[in-house]
């Protein structure tokens, strides 16, 4: 970690405008992306980071930026002719299947943004999208590999299949983050379609061995799963009535990421069972559980400030 009172956290990745379309037929649009929604929730319990992201000067790229800038996150976008979109269709049990309208491209601001912010990185946070489509994949995983060793990195594959145009090309690309990744944070359907029939507890000790210290699964209402090199430890879900799962996943991992640096984790995240005991992983494991629980209690990609998480958790 830097020298500073507080980690320099840069995420890195898409945010765009959702348009939820609901199970009683009312639509409504709001701000998201997943590392957006990761940023947003890190913001929201203090640890101020920097979203590198692409953004219009439009009304829907200033509504996002907005929404980011009040939660306490610095947006540092290239500029895009128009900003992206989601579009989510709820089902009945709040749970959401995504179109996208999305380009991906960092163009000329890459080396500015290797030295300007990324070169004093403590973390870096990197998923979804941002981490696969290209041309802007390429210049993410470049980026990342720059920081590797330095920096701790954080990774989230959370596939969007409905993006996926060379499946064989997407997981080889998922394969290199998983490998320089300090932390993988996945979801038993992304490893169901990165292998396919495979056991997600089983290809998770796999990664563990060639690269990340940690590797997180969730496994929606079977709670969640980390694995060590050493240690292996499981909480269940969190009790909770269901308006909608956007957003879930991401307030899950914002939430692991700061119990982590709550933890002053730094190098020794790379030594087997990431230098975190058992019982603290369990306490993190369940914290990051009930933020996300409070995520998925009301509309939208709408996760916790640290005053609310602290009271839940009491």
């Amino acid at each position: 970690m830097s020298t500073d009172a507080a980690p320099h956290v840069v995420v890195v990745g898409e945010s765009l405008v959702d348009i939820v379309h609901r199970a009683g037929g009312a639509v409504d649009e709001a701000p998201g992306g997943s590392p957006a929604n990761v940023a947003l929730t890190l913001g929201r319990l203090g640890r101020a980071p920097i979203l590198v992201t692409r953004l219009a000067d439009d009304d829907r790229g200033r509504r996002v930026r907005r929404w980011l800038e009040q939660s306490g996150v610095a947006v540092d976008a290239v500029a895009a002719p128009r900003t992206s979109t989601a579009t989510a269709v709820l089902d009945a049990s709040g749970a959401a299947t995504y179109t996208f309208d999305l380009e991906w491209d960092l163009g000329d601001e890459v080396a500015r943004l290797a030295e300007d912010v990324f070169g004093s990185a403590d973390l870096v946070h990197v998923g979804s999208v941002g981490a696969v489509l290209e041309p802007g994949a390429g210049q993410v995983a470049a980026l990342v590999r720059a920081v590797h060793g330095r920096a701790i990195i954080t990774y989230d594959p959370n596939i969007r299949p409905s993006l996926v145009r060379d499946p064989q090309a997407v997981r080889t690309r998922v394969d290199e983050l998983i490998g320089i990744a300090d932390v993988v944070k996945t979801s038993d359907e992304d490893v169901q379609w990165l292998h396919p029939g495979r056991d997600a507890i089983a290809v998770a000790r796999e990664w563990v061995i060639g690269g990340p210290a940690l590797v997180v699964v969730t496994r929606g209402a079977e709670g969640a799963i980390a694995v060590t090199a050493d240690a292996e430890v499981v909480v269940p879900a969190v009790t909770t009535d269901v308006v909608d799962t956007v957003g879930a996943g991401d307030t899950f991992m914002g939430a692991l990421i700061d119990g982590l640096l709550a933890r002053e984790v730094g190098p020794g995240l790379r030594t087997p069972g990431g230098g975190i005991r058992p019982d603290e992983l369990e306490a993190l494991l369940r914290r990051s559980a009930e933020a996300a629980a409070i995520t998925v209690s009301r509309p939208g990609a709408d996760p916790p400030r640290r005053e609310e998480l602290l009271a839940r958790i009491a």
